[in-house]
């Protein structure tokens, strides 16, 4: 018989597991063996907590999600004005916790993921939505009607980033990904409000 609440720490364990196989194969080939062998449980336990490799996968992305929501959430509190919550949100894609070898696997796969999931798809549509929206909202009383579209270019440059790390073989440079992008930000901001 089970024991009552290994089920949350079983469940947690797969959905990190899936996330490191993932970014150890750096493609979604793993199976739900190798997942389960690495954290720790029996496959047919895998199965029965999630359904399928597909289900744990959703589970591994609705978790990288959530990570990178609350590093948002917190850079955004100690944000001051519209300039320092775009810089926050730019900071908080490229945390330490966001932005390292795993998780960039990770989140390319889930592109992928998207083509043939409609939950992964889902999940994805949320998250550009919410990241456009959130620069939007900060970058319209700095650049006025361009708002949208500069949103547009800084989302697209950080998905660009993490695409262009996905190839890399040196460890991920948040610091360099932020600089990057905050030189993208300046160039916006200097051509003024229109």
């Amino acid at each position: 018989m089970p024991k009552l609440g290994m089920e949350p720490i079983r469940r947690d364990a797969l959905v990190k597991a899936t996330i490191a196989e993932i970014g150890a194969a750096g493609t979604l080939s793993v199976t739900v063996s190798q997942i389960a062998r690495r954290a720790g449980v029996s496959s047919a336990l895998a199965h029965h907590y999630f359904g399928g490799k597909e289900q744990i996968f959703e589970a591994a992305m609705r978790f990288t999600l959530d990570v990178y929501s609350a590093e948002v959430r917190g850079a955004l509190v100690m944000a001051k004005d519209h300039r320092s919550r775009v810089e926050a949100i730019v900071r908080a894609s490229f945390s330490p916790r966001n932005f390292r070898r795993e998780t960039v696997a990770a989140w390319m796969n889930f592109y992928v993921l998207a083509q043939v999931s409609e939950e992964a798809r889902r999940l994805l549509t949320i998250y550009q939505r919410r990241l456009r929206s959130n620069l939007a909202h900060d970058l319209r009383p700095l650049v006025g009607a361009r708002a949208r579209s500069a949103a547009d270019r800084i989302a697209a440059l950080i998905d660009g980033v993490y695409l262009q790390q996905s190839l890399g073989r040196n460890a991920p440079d948040g610091a360099q990904a932020i600089a990057e992008v905050l030189g993208y930000l300046d160039l916006e901001l200097a051509k003024g409000l229109s």
